[in-house]
């Protein structure tokens, strides 16, 4: 957690008022099941204690007026009865795309000077992006004291993202910054937004590797796979590929490309083994919950084709430590980003020390390592931040 007093200063330098609300989101890391989401799959993620603080005030007039701590405190002012999509400051359109999504709901709103100040990493696959979504949400529901569901919000900074920003993200990103329980993971049905948490055992701890391998999904082949899934979909004659059972992919295989062929099996195989992932959690069987993550690692880098050389080097590192005793795979939506890891406490400095004497050796990139706690979501009803 940052120190609010330092933030409350700083807002009060910048804007020579006192900030009247401020909100936090999480990011979160995804434990098993990537690419799924928007196939209207299922998905089990975890918020971290890693995220986004957003402090506010009230304007007078029409203004928006943002300053980005994480940007060298530069700042953004737009109308909000006028929003243009702004080039030269990609950030700010994440949290103009939000009161825009805020305003087509009929939302009361007015202007507001904000300052965002965040540690999620850039570009690792945390969402960075979600939990500012979601703090704006939740920042300007508490300045202009509209009643807003957890739902909602994830549901507003999902179309700020797709129809504002240009990325077709799915829901999981924004639903579990919204919606995460502490010290629980989540099963996602993205397709009806039914879900239920399940407790991470105390012994196992959750850690997370950037690659510091970069990544840009906009800019990447993250739409050209969305594309992939639903002309398969389309040639089932199915809503999406949640509804296509793997028997019928296999009877089908020389009927498609083979690439679509792959794309497909990696969706519908994820999907299987997110559930299962999930049971296994409940019943406390580490050793199904490793076979399943390195079997998603597989299949995100031979049939996704969305892994790098790098994260499969940390996989491979992380795998060699923790055997069945916990599980790797890549994690987010890959070309890039993060890899996460579930294993014993007892076992964390061990699997750290094997990550920087072998990787940064073989690769020339140098590993963040960051050891998480699973924490609340911004709406979540057992939020740990007093507000």
């Amino acid at each position: 957690m940052q120190d609010i007093s330092n933030l409350e200063r700083e807002f009060l330098d910048h804007f020579g008022c006192h900030a009247e609300v401020f909100a936090h989101a999480p990011g979160r890391v995804n434990l098993i099941g990537d690419h799924t989401d928007y196939n209207d799959g299922f998905v089990l993620p975890a918020a971290i204690n890693f995220g986004t603080y957003a402090l506010a005030a009230k304007r007078a007039d029409r203004q928006v007026s943002v300053i980005a701590r994480n940007f060298d405190n530069t700042r953004v002012t737009f109308d909000y009865t006028a929003i243009d999509f702004n080039e030269d400051a990609p950030w700010s359109n994440y949290i103009a795309g939000v009161v825009n999504e805020l305003i087509i709901e009929g939302k009361m709103l007015g202007g507001a000077n904000i300052f965002v100040s965040g540690n999620v990493p850039q570009g690792s696959g945390l969402s960075s992006s979600a939990s500012l979504e979601i703090a704006i949400v939740k920042a300007y529901a508490q300045l202009y004291q509209f009643d807003i569901s957890g739902e909602q919000a994830a549901k507003i900074g999902q179309r700020a993202e797709n129809r504002f920003v240009g990325c077709n993200c799915g829901i999981m990103d924004q639903f579990i910054s919204a919606l995460g329980q502490q010290a629980s993971a989540m099963l996602l049905d993205c397709r009806n937004l039914t879900y239920r948490h399940v407790p991470l055992p105390d012994d196992l701890a959750i850690m997370i590797i950037n690659s510091n391998v970069k990544r840009e999904l906009v800019d990447s082949e993250y739409n050209i796979r969305r594309i992939q899934c639903e002309q398969v979909a389309h040639f089932f004659k199915k809503k999406a590929l949640r509804d296509v059972a793997l028997s019928e992919l296999e009877n089908a295989k020389a009927e498609l490309e083979s690439e679509l062929y792959l794309r497909a099996r990696h969706v519908i195989s994820e999907n299987i083994r997110t559930r299962k992932a999930y049971t296994a959690m409940q019943n406390g069987d580490i050793g199904l919950l490793s076979q399943l993550m390195a079997d998603s690692h597989d299949s995100l880098q031979n049939d996704f084709a969305v892994t790098t050389l790098e994260l499969d080097l940390l996989v491979e590192i992380l795998s060699g430590v923790i055997g069945n005793k916990g599980g790797a795979r890549m994690t987010g939506g890959g070309f890039g980003g993060c890899v996460v890891a579930i294993l014993p406490q007892d076992m964390v400095d061990e699997a750290r020390k094997a990550v920087m004497s072998q990787y940064e050796l073989s690769t020339g990139y140098t590993p963040d390592i960051y050891v998480c706690t699973i924490e609340s979501g911004a709406f979540s009803p057992d939020l740990y931040l007093t507000q």
